[in-house]
């Protein structure tokens, strides 16, 4: 836990980390001089950097105060939500690209209406790696493969499909979305029939879950449907969630509930829209199956229906999927998954670098740092930090009991499954350190010892990299621009004056970008009803002084340039939990309506909807929604 000290401290400067305008992983063309940062980093370190102020107001900003600080690899310079991500490619990626480009250029740019025409291969995944000899459902303890052969099970009852994301159909998948709507798309998208090309797997992994070894785990109700190369030279993996039973499924029945397939639908497309990398949702189907589930965990259990989401990511491999080859000895299929994951989404590593295992292990280390400050930018809490719920790739998946802060609070705790709040919101940065340690301990028996050693180094690089990011994403939503060493003293004591009045955290950044100089130097807050809640601390008129005076620094911006510039970052919808929940009951009476309503402007969170102005959803939470809860079980 953090102290009180309200000193000031400093964060590295771009000479101490030679930091490049774009984030590591760097272009090929500068990659050997990464690389060889990497590589001396251990010699590197000569002193220490100071930790951020450890003020409680910050506490998940600075989640990890107690970590050794050393010099970053490469970081963001740039609040850009899109910064670590890298889409570089080999020759042969860029040849599939250009040759389904080509062929996307001869056929005519129309859409495919026709769901037969609609092709998947699963032949890249079966033929690298490993599947299980043994061809059933049957739930067992799986040896020796990465995958099984998984047919889904199909929905008992009448089928309605409840939401669709036109942009995932079109412009991912390159369907017509008008598609979506043939009796076809019902039983393709729902595990009855099975598109061409298909294969269905389920994944094996193990993980650790809050804190312990869990053993294998594994995809216990979803089936990956094989693998789509779309017009664009993409290829994404489709899966369906709440398919029926697998080898994985341990004790549960392969279903999925109305409840959790709203919510999973809605947030991730959300994420998506809000800039931050994440597993999209293609649509949810909804059928009259029973099954019984009991929510909280307290002997109550209802009947509830299931539902599958058709969900598309550009990898479901996951921490997990390394950790159960270790933890079994599989060492020879270890590093056929590694060497696959490396060519197919890591591919501007070469092939033939003795250290190319440390350099994905690096990027991994980087990007999972970023991506928790995004979703601590935003207030979003994932709420089950598993090892098997990390991607390899640094997307966020597997949306469960997720929850966006409505007041102010570190110790926001979404998961009511989650006693002792190991998941809590000001957690999170130091919950990706203990995965990223576990990861390392995965990849152990493939690296030499001199590899352990600097793979250990750039682990101590964690923190620097995602103080360095969260500094960054903050001073975006206040619209600073340029650096002064009064920044970090904005952020930490306007978080700490949000703490103590539990102002909201998503409308008081949003009501500062829409404020005008004028009204916040007059204090004419009366509209702004989360300002006007923070304005009750003794302490605002300072601080609102101070902001004021920076915000004229260097030199004053255009009005309007700055409030769209922060407007940008700071959203003015959340998917918070009781509009899903409102969503969710109606839904489970067969009214869609805001479920389509709530995608429909999620799908624009930076910008004023008249709709979801009359729906209130900028408007202060209602009463009830202290109330909610929301768990692991779906």
């Amino acid at each position: 836990m953090a102290n009180k000290s309200e000193k000031k401290t400093h964060i590295m400067s771009e000479a101490q980390c030679n930091m490049s305008s774009d984030a590591f992983p760097l272009e090929k063309s500068v990659y050997k001089s990464a690389k060889c940062k990497i590589l001396s980093m251990s010699n590197q370190i000569s002193r220490s950097v100071e930790m951020w102020s450890s003020c409680s107001a910050l506490v998940f900003v600075v989640a990890a105060s107690t970590f050794t600080p050393v010099y970053v690899l490469e970081s963001c310079q740039t609040s850009d939500l899109d910064c670590g991500r890298h889409e570089g490619a080999t020759s042969d990626s860029r040849s599939s690209a250009e040759t389904a480009q080509m062929r996307w250029k001869e056929a005519g740019s129309n859409l495919t209406q026709h769901l037969e025409l609609f092709r998947l291969s699963c032949e890249k995944l079966i033929e690298a790696l490993p599947v299980d000899e043994i061809d059933s459902n049957l739930v067992r303890t799986v040896k020796s493969c990465v995958f099984s052969r998984s047919n889904p099970t199909p929905l008992r009852g009448s089928l309605r499909l409840a939401a669709v994301s036109k942009d995932v159909i079109e412009g991912i998948l390159d369907v017509d979305v008008e598609a979506t709507r043939s009796e076809d798309f019902l039983l393709y998208a729902s595990g009855a029939k099975l598109l061409p090309g298909s294969v269905p797997l389920a994944h094996r992994y193990g993980g650790h879950q809050f804190g312990y070894w869990a053993g294998q785990l594994g995809d216990g109700r979803a089936h990956l449907l094989g693998q789509y190369l779309n017009r664009k030279g993409e290829t994404w993996e489709l899966q369906l969630k709440g398919s029926g039973k697998t080898p994985y499924s341990r004790s549960g029945d392969g279903r999925a509930v109305i409840r959790s397939s709203v919510r999973e639908f809605l947030c991730s497309e959300a994420m998506h829209f809000l800039g931050v990398p994440t597993s999209r949702a293609a649509s949810l189907i909804v059928s009259e199956e029973p099954v019984l589930r009991d929510q909280f965990y307290n002997g109550n259990v209802k009947t509830e229906r299931a539902a599958v989401v058709l969900r598309v990511a550009k990898s479901w491999f996951r921490f997990g999927s390394l950790e159960i080859l270790a933890e079994s000895g599989e060492i020879h299929i270890l590093k056929k998954l590694l060497n696959f994951v490396i060519r197919e989404h890591f591919s501007w590593i070469p092939w033939n670098d003795p250290d190319r295992y440390l350099v994905f292990y690096s990027t991994v280390v980087t990007e999972t740092a970023q991506l928790i400050a995004q979703w601590i930018s935003l207030g979003f809490a994932h709420g089950v930090c598993n090892t098997d719920n990390f991607s390899l790739l640094s997307i966020t998946i597997d949306y469960g009991p997720f929850g966006f802060m409505d007041s102010y609070d570190p110790n926001f705790v979404p998961n009511s499954s989650d006693d002792e709040g190991r998941y809590r919101i000001g957690a999170q940065a130091e919950v990706g350190l203990f995965n990223l340690e576990k990861l390392l301990v995965a990849l152990s028996p493939v690296l030499t010892q001199e590899q352990k050693k600097q793979a250990k180094t750039v682990l101590k690089g964690y923190p620097d990299i995602y103080r360095m990011r969260i500094h960054q994403l903050f001073k975006a939503k206040l619209g600073l621009l340029g650096e002064e060493e009064e920044d970090e003293h904005l952020i930490v004591l306007l978080l700490k004056m949000m703490e103590d009045t539990r102002s909201d955290f998503t409308m008081t950044f949003r009501q500062l970008s829409e404020a005008s100089f004028d009204q916040l130097r007059t204090r004419n807050l009366t509209q702004a009803w989360a300002l006007e809640d923070l304005s009750s601390h003794k302490l605002f008129s300072d601080w609102l002084i101070m902001y004021l005076q920076r915000l004229s620094r260097p030199q004053r911006e255009n009005e309007l340039h700055r409030q769209q510039r922060m407007k940008g970052v700071n959203p003015r919808y959340v998917l918070r939990n009781w509009m899903a929940e409102s969503a969710i009951r109606k839904a489970e009476e067969n009214d869609f309506s805001e479920v389509e309503l709530l995608h429909h402007i999620l799908s624009s969170p930076y910008v004023t909807q008249v709709s979801a102005e009359k729906a209130g959803y900028a408007a202060r939470p209602p009463l009830w929604a202290n109330r909610l809860k929301v768990s692991c079980s779906s």
